[in-house]
């Protein structure tokens, strides 16, 4: 399954039936597990373990050493799931020890051309990255979360499970669950309510996080307040509770609002 062209290190470890297409490089202290695909001319750089059923395509560049001028030469490490997509001229680069020296990208993610995950990024399940979309280092982004194109996400940012970014979005600021931001610098656009619908969260649970977000956002009320009166409605309505724990987690930037 490896094409006679293809460089793999002897120290890097495949399952028997991953494929590598011609010219790809798989250097030391790489793991791949069972069913995925590599095409041509990728490079894969370790310390990296990547899942099952993955498939990558040319010119995809992951593990490499941080964009990081303090980095050192420290063996820090990219982790990639099970089941992503990740399309041409990705490029995804190990962590940091100024952090945790890890960068994850989780399950069934569906990655677009040229996008970039910086150092220390760690991403979740079944998000979407569109064409051009970047996160600058140390990154959270929770699962099912959809980025634009060319939206590009400033370093230490959080964006919350189910918000989603219009294309060509800078975001600076923190993105609460269930959120959609657009615009140059991010501003809040109510709520994801389409992405909800398609993941299949009833209307009336549609309706009390619309509720949630006009506590939030218009009704004149300090974050801790609005804060606790999400808390208050939670009791009937679940999900709200994480985003209620969301905007009372500590934040390096502050939230969009």
């Amino acid at each position: 399954m490896i094409d006679a062209r293809a460089v793999v290190d002897p120290s890097a470890r495949l399952a028997a039936d991953v494929t590598v297409g011609p010219f790809s490089v798989i250097g030391p202290d790489v793991e791949i597990d069972a069913g995925t695909w590599i095409g041509p001319h990728v490079v894969i750089q370790g310390p990296t373990r990547i899942g099952r059923d993955n498939r990558i395509y040319q010119f995809s560049s992951l593990g490499e050493v941080p964009q990081d001028k303090k980095y050192g030469g420290e063996p820090t490490r990219l982790e990639i799931g099970d089941r992503n997509t990740i399309r041409e001229f990705v490029t995804i680069n190990r962590g940091t020890v100024q952090d945790t020296g890890l960068t994850r990208l989780g399950d069934d993610n569906w990655i677009m051309a040229y996008v970039h995950i910086a150092h220390d990024c760690v991403v979740g399940d079944r998000t979407i990255f569109a064409n051009g979309a970047s996160l600058a280092g140390h990154v959270h982004i929770d699962d099912d979360v959809v980025l634009g194109g060319f939206a590009l996400v400033y370093q230490f940012t959080r964006l919350g499970i189910h918000s989603f970014c219009g294309f060509a979005c800078g975001v600076h600021r923190d993105v609460p669950p269930y959120v959609t931001v657009a615009g140059y610098r991010a501003e809040p656009y109510g709520i994801n309510a389409e992405g909800l619908r398609r993941r299949g969260f009833p209307d009336e649970e549609i309706q009390a996080i619309r509720r949630a977000y006009k506590v939030i956002y218009r009704s004149n009320m300090r974050l801790d307040e609005a804060t606790e009166k999400v808390r208050e409605m939670a009791v009937e309505w679940p999900r709200l509770g994480v985003l209620a724990e969301f905007l009372t987690v500590p934040s390096r930037n502050g939230i969009v609002r």
